[in-house]
């Protein structure tokens, strides 16, 4: 399961949480604007936008969890089993397999606007990556520095949505998510006011009050409200080291720790990695389930006209700095 959010203040920010009981030693990517891509149905592009973000890379082709392009474009995909259905091949649309979706969406678009035209004709196709790796059901946000969307595939077709608040989680779908909302509209970060009845007194007798009913639990709906809750209150000075330290802060608010959510015998789900993408300055920071020191690759110390992608290892061990 997993979390995605944005973030703005001077820049745009965007990120998440893949939380997993495993691990497909995932890098973090740099496909250049001379790599080329050879899609299963739409044929090849050999000149694109370059793109960062965290990928396993297989055959030499970047599976693509998260990412974001030169122009300031960023997607990710979040899993959402049981709702997500691929289609066959369409002859009046561009048929793209869910593994293609993010190169192809960076690949062609740098803003949302783009985004919106990109989708009017498109079909997610039921195609797997090989015999060994399945289709995964997944759905989409996609922001940049003004807007984002959700795009969910499911048995009635493709779906766009605003999304307003900025934040992704797993299912039940979008629109659900939106509207469970209403169910938390009197929490606040300001202290409690007495509504309960006039003709009693209450002791506001801790700080946080007003978020009582906030959820804490692991389950996607309640990750969907509780970073939402988060992210919308949320402050920060506009430097870069503030808000990259705030935007980890507001992924921190929905961590899964080793324990807590058992998958099988000896197997837990837990955040692998969170990441933080500056949109602006094409920077992707990240940190990891056992290393709390943020680290980050920056797109544009690489050659952006190479044919080759660049992949650069997760530091996952802690480092802990010692004063004396």
């Amino acid at each position: 399961m997993c979390t995605a959010v944005t973030y703005k203040t001077k820049d745009t920010y965007f990120g998440r949480n893949l939380d997993l009981e495993y691990s497909y030693k995932e890098t973090v990517t740099i496909t250049p604007r001379n790599y080329v891509f050879n899609f299963r149905k739409m044929g090849k592009i050999n000149k694109h936008y370059a793109m960062i973000g965290m990928a396993y890379v297989m055959d030499n082709y970047p599976l693509y969890y998260d990412a974001i392009n030169e122009k300031g474009l960023g997607m990710a995909g979040l899993n959402f089993p049981t709702n997500a259905y691929y289609f066959e091949e369409k002859k009046d649309k561009k048929n793209i397999a869910p593994f293609e979706f993010i190169p192809y969406v960076l690949s062609n678009c740098q803003n949302i606007k783009e985004v919106r035209e990109l989708l009017k004709d498109l079909n997610l196709v039921n195609i797997n990556y090989s015999d060994n790796l399945k289709v995964s059901p997944l759905h989409w946000i996609i922001a940049d520095c003004n807007e984002a969307l959700t795009v969910e595939s499911t048995i009635e077709g493709l779906k766009v949505y605003d999304n307003k608040v900025g934040v992704l989680t797993n299912n039940p779908t979008f629109d659900k998510h939106m509207w469970n909302l209403n169910n938390y509209m009197s929490l606040s970060p300001l202290p409690p006011q007495n509504n309960f009845s006039n003709k009693l007194t209450f002791d506001t007798y801790s700080r946080g009050m007003g978020g009582l009913g906030l959820p804490g639990d692991l389950s996607s709906a309640s990750r969907f409200v509780k970073a939402t809750f988060t992210k919308m209150n949320s402050v920060s000075k506009d430097d870069e080291n503030s808000s990259i330290s705030q935007f980890f802060h507001i992924l921190e608010s929905v961590y899964q720790q080793r324990g807590c959510c058992i998958m099988g015998k000896d197997e837990y789900e837990i955040t692998i990695y969170s990441s933080c993408c500056n949109l602006n300055k094409g920077i992707y920071y990240y940190k990891t389930y056992d290393n709390s020191m943020i680290s980050k690759v920056d797109m544009h110390k690489e050659d952006l006209d190479s044919d080759k992608i660049v992949s650069y290892d997760l530091i996952k061990e802690e480092q802990i700095y010692s004063q004396n």
